[in-house]
């Protein structure tokens, strides 16, 4: 092989490489490590594409009830193992149908097409089934705020969380864990 060959294709491999290794480390910074879920970012562009295409979206915002407490009485890996089952919970519910995240904490965010063809009672029960972790059965809990896009004067994904917030506040406020849908 030619000398003038190697030496010029030496460059390109290299830069082949570095590309390689710099989408494995995008993709994996848009990924929460504990959940596999999205983070904030990855969510945040994949529910604007979501929400341009279906115009009867919705965002939902859940946030699980009495975390600190189940982290203080059984421990930081059964607080861990509540956020991944919580994770796959909300993965199964929301199926091909949307696309969740996981904002940091005990909360997660979610984006669906169309809130009418979701049963939002569906996700608020499996998301109150206790977790059987280390032979102990844990209880899980969580508030559930939504928002329709279609109900906003403006449809935006910034208005809409802050609604599906307000409504998730709004559930845990009223001393009844459970869902509440922006108004």
């Amino acid at each position: 092989m030619d000398v003038h060959i190697v030496a010029s294709a030496a460059p390109l491999l290299g830069w082949a490489v570095h590309g390689g290794i710099l989408a494995r480390r995008l993709a994996s910074a848009r990924r929460d490590p504990l959940t596999g879920l999205h983070t904030r970012a990855g969510w945040t562009a994949r529910a604007e594409h979501l929400i341009r295409r279906h115009p009867c979206a919705a965002v939902l915002l859940v946030d699980l009830d009495h975390f600190k407490t189940l982290n203080d009485t059984h421990g930081h890996a059964a607080g861990d193992a509540a956020l991944v089952e919580t994770a796959d919970r909300l993965r199964v519910w929301c199926g091909r149908n949307g696309t969740v995240g996981r904002l940091g904490g005990d909360e997660f965010v979610g984006v669906i097409r169309d809130l009418a063809a979701a049963d939002l009672d569906a996700l608020t029960a499996a998301l109150h089934q206790p977790l059987d972790y280390d032979g102990v059965s844990l209880p899980l809990a969580a508030s559930v705020g939504s928002c329709a896009l279609a109900d906003l004067p403006v449809p935006c994904l910034p208005d809409a969380l802050a609604a599906a917030d307000a409504a998730m506040y709004a559930a845990k406020g009223r001393g009844r864990r459970g869902s509440r849908t922006a108004r």
